[in-house]
């Protein structure tokens, strides 16, 4: 098969150049999207009447043959065809004759790939809306089995307040579920067909765009065909959308890399997502939270790369674009398996409860809860701030804690101090005390779950 363009030049590229310029290596990726794009291109020009019907027949009939073969992974792809487009083309022709070169009849490769980007990243991104679903839903029961369970809270990664357990992982859900509605927002603009603009400027046959983007499940068509084809910004959208969510990952990865270390404690990974060391036998190493933080910089790097790509872009389609695919397709793998692996490792952790509970036992985070207690009184916080400051500076010099104190030296920092101040002081009364809404107290957790489990419309 010749190249398309070949009237017009004298003098054919050398092998390494056409390797260069090639994308089959990777676009191949699309095939089944081109294909299914192709079948609803051919009835359209049946049905305008630019094809006969018998046309019409015969091109849907080696597209479905292109089809089977494709899902069976026995589709033969050259370099010497640069893409998936012609390589698909030249398949054609090869199975049902001359006739399978009038399929590209009022299309270009240029609305061509564009359409089967947005096929592509309109099943992907509907895969990994799913996908955070099925996290979120381990996060939920696992919240629910520790709205009781106690565990130090972090500013500045120094102990601050104690929490719930629950009341943690639910903030990830959270996270999630924005990035959730963010992907779900953003397939208003995947779910637009270029299909029908031609290399930049429509075509002088009587097509209908309407009805190729209805065949194809599209909500509409671009408006402008300049647009339609010179644009990734709905990919540029997903990939920083994705930067989003990686980013989420690789904070609760950070998390439980310093939970699952000898100096915390906290939990215990199963051994599916961890390894051990080549010299050091006793080492039990977080791997897969390190890889999705690792891989989080990954993602970044493919949605500059595709940013500082368009940006000097002139109107309307440049060989440049051909370098939008593969940040496009690596990301989507990357954020499909983050997840995965975070579903597996959250859902199969042990949870050390004994652990946090001696550690907010052994530090200073209930020590907000005696100001509050004093302001309650009273006592200006300001004022009170002071006072618990000092107790716990003397329970540092004198090597306790502040429910280590007796009642006459608490007392003697404030008269308003009565016995009740050790109830007070008690994490598990410091936790459920914090009732506000979206707050850390065990009713308030327990309603953030309901109203979670609501969202995703799940049964108890």
């Amino acid at each position: 098969m010749k190249k398309l363009w070949g009237g017009r030049f004298t003098k054919t590229a050398e092998e390494w150049i056409d390797s260069f310029g090639a994308s089959i290596s990777f676009d191949q990726e699309l095939v089944m999207e081109d294909i299914e794009g192709s079948l609803a291109h051919v009835q359209m020009l049946g049905s305008c009447g630019i094809l006969t019907k018998e046309e019409e027949r015969v091109i849907k009939e080696g597209l479905s043959s292109l089809k089977v073969k494709a899902e069976k992974g026995e589709l033969p792809f050259s370099v010497d065809y640069e893409d998936i487009h012609l390589n698909l083309e030249k398949l054609l022709i090869d199975e049902i004759g001359p006739v399978g070169g009038k399929l590209h009849t009022a299309r270009s490769r240029n609305d061509q790939v564009a359409t089967d980007m947005h096929l592509y990243l309109r099943h992907q991104v509907e895969e990994i809306i799913a996908t955070i679903e099925e996290f979120q839903k381990t996060l939920i029961d696992v919240a629910e089995k520790h709205v009781e369970t106690i565990v130090p809270g972090y500013t500045h990664l120094q102990r601050a307040q104690p929490i719930s357990l629950g009341h943690h992982f639910m903030a990830y859900f959270w996270m999630l579920e924005r990035d959730k509605e963010r992907f779900t927002d953003s397939l208003k603009r995947i779910n637009l067909s270029p299909l029908g603009a031609g290399a930049l400027a429509g075509t002088t046959f009587p097509i209908d765009r309407h009805m190729t983007a209805e065949l194809l499940g599209f909500e509409g068509i671009y408006e402008n065909s300049l647009d339609a084809v010179s644009d990734r910004d709905f990919i540029a959208e997903f990939l920083n959308h994705s930067s989003i969510l990686m980013m989420h990952l690789s904070r609760f990865s950070e998390e439980i890399i310093l939970w699952s270390s000898q100096e915390y404690r906290f939990i215990e990974l199963d051994d599916t997502f961890s390894t051990g060391s080549s010299i050091m036998p006793q080492k039990k190493n977080p791997d897969m939270a390190e890889l999705i933080r690792g891989k989080t910089g990954r993602v970044y790097g493919n949605a500059i790369g595709l940013m500082t790509l368009l940006k000097g872009l002139p109107l309307a389609y440049n060989k440049d674009m051909q370098e939008d695919k593969e940040g496009m397709f690596d990301t989507v793998i990357t954020v499909k398996g983050s997840l995965k692996i975070f579903n597996g490792m959250i859902s199969t952790m042990k949870v050390n409860t004994s652990v946090m509970k001696e550690a907010v036992y052994q530090d200073f985070s209930n020590a907000t809860e005696l100001a509050d207690y004093l302001a309650a009184k009273g006592v200006p916080f300001r004022e009170a701030h002071e006072i618990v400051g000092k107790l716990v500076l003397s329970c540092i010099q004198q090597g306790c804690y502040l429910l280590d104190l007796p009642l006459e030296t608490l007392k003697d920092s404030s008269s308003l101090i009565e016995d009740d101040i050790y109830d007070a002081l008690k994490p598990e009364e410091a936790v459920r005390r914090r009732n506000s809404a979206g707050g850390t107290g065990f009713k308030q957790v327990s309603s953030a779950i309901e109203k979670a489990r609501a969202l995703l419309s799940l049964d108890k």
